[in-house]
């Protein structure tokens, strides 16, 4: 499947800021001890920008975007999405959230998954309709709306995934780890795909990755996070060309950045537990 057309990438100076976090902490209880997830967080994300947390597994990564979704609570600090709180932010059904697995209903057809948060809105069949239409196609599964989710490939369910994500056209798309179990070929496939999709919809993208790769092909900025207890150790820039492709990653401009980020990383283990 060709990846969409390339776009002019959204511009992210002087925009709204999409994520506002300060000083935002948690701690969990459990029986034996409380467990520092999150320490001193504080971070901004501007509306249109396509940012990676990336870290050691177990550095609060998806504890983090969680907190955003407003599916756990932080201990400490404030955070805003989109101007408002996280609780009023789900309410409002302003992002659309992709797993780490599709989380696909096995019984239900690629439309009637698509369809289903779009019902659960009320909205007429005939925009539910439009809307399967638009973002299939943008997702490059047009053909597939009668196709169960067994009969597709893993990428052709994730890809399922994230257009029911943007079906009901949030402000803000959170993606954890979305092509982690997927093999090099098709991850890097939908890399391409996903860039691609971003610089057409202008979406504020978070995205949970391990991998530093990943990470630099996408990202306008990555966020590097210390093991538990969970800091941002440093935030990375990135300046690739907007209309790159996968070949960008032999450049030396991409090769400093992830080189950037790998020091990053060695030195969040420097933190003392």
């Amino acid at each position: 499947m060709p990846a969409p057309e390339p776009a002019q990438r959204p511009k992210t100076k002087d925009t709204a800021v999409a994520i506002d976090i300060r000083k935002l902490s948690l701690t969990y209880q459990t029986a034996d001890a409380p467990v520092i997830a999150l320490s001193d967080i504080d971070l901004k994300i501007r509306t249109g920008e396509f940012v990676s947390f990336i870290g050691p597994s177990g550095c609060g990564k998806t504890t983090l975007m969680r907190v955003i979704a407003n599916l756990v609570d932080p201990t400490d600090g404030i955070i805003t999405v989109n101007g408002m709180s996280p609780e009023q932010a789900r309410l409002q059904r302003a992002y659309g959230y992709v797993f780490q697995a599709p989380a696909l209903y096995p019984w239900r057809t690629v439309r009637r998954n698509l369809t289903l948060p779009l019902e659960i809105m009320g909205m007429s069949r005939s925009e539910q309709a439009a809307r399967v239409e638009k973002y299939l196609a943008l997702v490059g599964l047009k053909g597939f709306e009668g196709k169960f989710p067994w009969q597709l490939s893993g990428g052709m369910q994730q890809r399922v995934s994230i257009a029911r994500a943007l079906g009901f056209e949030p402000a803000l798309l959170l993606m954890d780890e979305p092509f982690g179990a997927l093999d090099e070929i098709t991850r890097d496939h939908l890399n391409e795909h996903l860039l691609r999709l971003w610089e057409r919809t202008q979406v504020t993208v978070i995205f949970v990755t391990h991998s530093i790769p990943e990470a630099v092909f996408l990202s306008n900025r990555i966020v590097v996070m210390s093991p538990r207890p969970g800091r941002i150790v440093e935030v990375i820039d990135s300046d690739l060309p907007p209309d790159r492709t996968l070949d960008v990653r032999e450049t030396p401009a991409f090769l400093e950045i992830a080189h950037r980020v790998r020091v990053a990383l060695r030195a969040g283990h420097s933190y003392d537990d």
